[in-house]
């Protein structure tokens, strides 16, 4: 990639994570052009749909929760690599807010950019799930996709205002009915 272009495709990526910080995941494309000082031409030549960027911003993220629930597959305790995972992606969407919707459905949509890199998240807290099952420390009719609707649940809950003051007590209540035998 020719330096310019790498240097739009840059500075497109920081405007837009400083305005999906701003505005939450509302903020229009225009406004990342604008931000960037490019033109929508540019900006559509990186990022030919909104959920490209998106994908683009996110993956390094989704990639990192990726790793550390597999690194956290080797703890010497199932259940509390578990909970710190459900932890450390709560609240990478709260960091993100109004990412919940956008992931949720691009799990179901085969055909979205965020599709991949969200269904390999699922896929690693499920098998965090499952080795807290096997290990007898985590209910064992639960689901990897059901403990993703929690997740987002649990996410939307923090980002409410009148919800949040209870946010933490709802995790603590929904990890006791996860997982059995807490010591």
């Amino acid at each position: 990639m020719r330096a310019d272009a790498q240097k739009n495709r840059d500075t497109l990526l920081a405007s837009a994570r400083a305005l999906f910080f701003e505005q939450e995941q509302e903020a229009s494309l225009r406004d990342v052009a604008r931000r960037a000082g490019v033109g929508m031409g540019t900006l559509y030549r990186h990022f030919p749909t909104r959920e490209a960027l998106l994908e683009t911003l996110l993956r390094a993220e989704f990639d990192a929760l990726a790793l550390s629930a597999e690194t956290l597959n080797d703890a010497a305790r199932p259940d509390l690599g578990l909970v710190q995972w459900l932890e450390e992606i709560i609240d990478f969407t709260y960091r993100h807010r109004g990412i919940i919707a956008p992931m949720m459905g691009a799990i179901e949509d085969e055909y979205s950019a965020l599709h991949e890199s969200c269904v390999a998240l699922r896929a690693a807290g499920a098998r965090l799930l499952s080795r807290a099952q096997q290990a007898g420390s985590a209910r064992a009719d639960m689901t990897g996709e059901e403990l993703f609707d929690l997740i987002a649940a649990l996410a939307w809950l923090r980002e409410q205002p009148a919800h949040a003051p209870r946010a933490e007590r709802v995790f603590q209540i929904v990890t006791d009915v996860i997982l059995t035998g807490r010591e």
